[in-house]
Formats: C-alpha cells, structure tokens, sequence
C-alpha cells in the first residue's frame, strides 16, 4: 500500500508531465482525431499494397483506405502504372465507412478536385485558354479543362455563327465542324458544387484583342508601313484589323481620287498594305492611310494630259455650278456649267446624270492646285485655244 502510494504523485506530478510530452501519445491524438475522415475530403496517403483489384493507402486513420477496380478503370492507363508501393498520392474521400469498415477512396476523384482548383484558379485570374474541343451538341461545344468537362455554348462562340431558326440537327452538324480545332477561351462560370464550368470564345477574343491592342499601341511608330485585314466599312472610312488592333483609314486617304464611300475601293476582308499616319496612345486611335504608298498622280499630270486633248470620262458629280468627271483611276476634272453645252441651261442634270460616259476637251491643267478643267461643249472645234479667262468655280 505504501508503495502504491508513493507511486501516486508520479501520476500526478513531474512523471504526468513528462507522459504528456511523449511523442507517441502526440502521435496516438493526432490519429485518434482522425479516426473517420469526411467524405469529399482530399487527403494525401501513402501506397501500402498494389494489385490489379485494388490499391491500400494509408491514409493517417485507424484502418487504411481502399481504391477499388472501378476507380482504376478511370486512371490514366500511364499514370496508372506509375504507380509503386511507397508512392504519395492525393485521394479523395468517397465513403468515410462501407459496410465492412473500410474508408473507400478514389485516385481519380482527387485528380478531379485538383484540376477543379486549378480551374478556378485560372477564373480567378482571367487567363485566356487555348482549347481543343472534344465534342458537341445542339447547344454548343465541350471541351475539357483537365478532367473538368466544360461547355462553349454556342451563343459565346466567334469561329462559327449559329442561327437560332436552325434546326437541331443542323445546329449539331454546323457545330460538329470544330470538333478537333483549337479554340482561345475564356472561363466565364464556374460553380463546383453544380459541377458547371462555362467558357467563351468571345470573351477571350475581346481580351485578347484588348492585350494585342496594348501592344500594338505601344509599338506602332508614324511612318511605318503595316499589313493588315479590312474588318468594317461606314460612310467615314475603313478599319483595318492590324493583328488584335484596328486602325482607321479616313475616307480622304483612301485614294488619290475622290471616294464617296469606301466601298468603292473595298470590301471587307481585302488584305491591304497601310501606311501609319499616327498613333494616339491616350485616345487609343490609329489613324492609317492606303493613298499615301501609292505614287500622287497629280505629280506626272502635265505629262499624261495636254490642253486641247480629247478624254473620255464618266460624270461622277453634279453640283449647281457644273459637274466632275472622272479621266482615269485618280484624277478628276471640272465641267464648269458654261462648258457644258452650247445651248443656255440653267441647270448640268438638263443634260447630264452620273455615272454617265462623256468624251471631253481639256481646257486647263493647274497640277499644283490638283485642278483640270474640261469641256463638252468645244469637242467638235477644229481649233482649239486655252481659255486664259476660265476660272475655276471651286477654289480651295
């Protein structure tokens, strides 16, 4: 009794502390605190045992889990033999307990939960992705983010354009054609707990335009000579898609010559050569021209024309004052309304109307004021003399 006694404080005084401090009771609390893992938890394991049912891994816990032959079907077949005893993998929690007290696990359930954060990682971020997709159906394209299935509706696709009145089936067949095409996308949803991952094309081709856009803005210098795609055409001019950027050729510098809309030189998707007039870098505008690399006709004018020759042109404006001619691709000229004919008019569309043939006289040729005067009226005189009084109607 005395004994007992006296081993009493040891329970009690420096000997419990020192129990306390054993690093196999801290061993036995750290696994007494993980006696059942959660289900859906991801956990790292070592490999006990491999064979061709199942996998052991220990996993921290009072029994070792369980990766069955069902799991290993999904594996990759290389990954799968990879795999050696000893080995520490990540694997995820599909039954905390079967029926026989086993903690059944998934290695391909943890790959999926890390290509879920890598995937919202790359949400997070905004990071335009580059694709190939896997699949399709009515409503869009699948591609795969990883082992994430993820879904291109074809409302967010720009590679190809998906009437809504189509039917399904043609829908499937328009969309089957980028299946096994790379896509740069951009992820645009992402909800784990509804397995949903949603992309768009047209999104990361904004932000890719945006970056190439920055880009070109700070690389672009005046005077430079570029290629590039025409993308739109309006009443003002053309823009040209130099590579991610579009920059505007004004009307005024689309030909020498005068240009009442821009479809009169071009048509979208014309590849053309551009000359850099300027760069705002804090309005973000790119003003470009196509006349300034080709030669100024009105340089060689005097040349090619002299007065009192006969030129055959077509009538491409009517003013109240007279009407411009076309003689050749860049250069036109003046019909004053007294050239016109020898009978007294009050008006040019008396006797004539655009886009009308017409044999002329030239009259005048002022090149350095980029003016020709021509006339209808003198065509049948056998002598010709210029007309040192004539004045131009339109002086600059």
């Amino acid at each position: 009794m005395e004994e007992q006694r006296g081993m009493t404080p040891a329970v009690g005084g420096a000997g419990a502390s020192e129990q306390a401090d054993h690093p196999m009771l801290e061993l036995l609390a750290q696994e007494g605190s993980r006696i059942v893992p959660e289900r859906g938890e991801t956990i790292e394991g070592v490999i006990v045992s491999i064979s061709p049912t199942e996998i052991i891994v220990d996993i921290g816990c009072k029994s070792e889990g369980i990766v069955t032959a069902r799991d290993l079907e999904r594996l990759d077949p290389k990954f799968r033999r990879s795999l050696k005893v000893g080995d520490q993998v990540m694997v995820y929690v599909v039954r905390p307990e079967d029926s026989q007290g086993n903690i059944i696990l998934s290695l391909s359930g943890a790959q999926l939960e890390s290509d879920w954060q890598k995937a919202a990682e790359i949400y997070e971020s905004g990071e335009v992705l580059e694709q190939e997709i896997s699949a399709c159906n009515r409503g869009g394209v699948i591609v795969h983010v990883g082992r994430v299935r993820g879904f291109v509706p074809a409302s967010q696709l720009v590679s190809v354009r998906v009437p809504r009145n189509l039917e399904d089936a043609e829908r499937e067949k328009l969309l089957s054609e980028l299946v096994g095409k790379k896509l740069h996308l951009k992820i645009i949803e992402l909800d784990r707990r509804r397995n949903r991952l949603i992309l768009s094309e047209r999104a990361a081709q904004r932000e890719w335009r945006q970056e190439q856009k920055e880009r070109l803005l700070d690389e672009l210098q005046e005077g430079e000579v570029r290629h590039g795609v025409v993308s739109s055409l309006c009443n003002f001019g053309a823009f040209v898609d130099l590579g991610g950027a579009d920059g505007l050729v004004h009307l005024s510098e689309l030909a020498w010559r005068r240009v009442n809309h821009p479809s009169e030189v071009l048509k979208v998707g014309d590849e053309v050569d551009v000359y850099v007039l300027g760069v705002d870098r804090e309005r973000r505008r790119i003003a470009l021209s196509i006349k300034r690399l080709q030669p100024e006709p009105w340089s060689t004018v005097e040349e090619r024309y002299q007065i009192g020759q006969l030129v055959t042109g077509k009538i491409t404006k009517i003013t109240d004052f007279g009407a411009f001619a076309q003689i050749d691709e860049d250069i036109e000229g003046l019909i004053h309304i007294s050239e016109i004919s020898a009978e007294r008019i009050t008006h040019p569309r008396e006797v004539l109307q655009e886009g009308q043939e017409q044999v002329m006289r030239v009259i005048r040729i002022d090149a350095d004021r980029q003016r020709i005067g021509l006339s209808i009226r003198r065509v049948n005189e056998n002598e010709y003399f210029d007309d040192s009084e004539w004045q131009d109607p339109n002086p600059e």
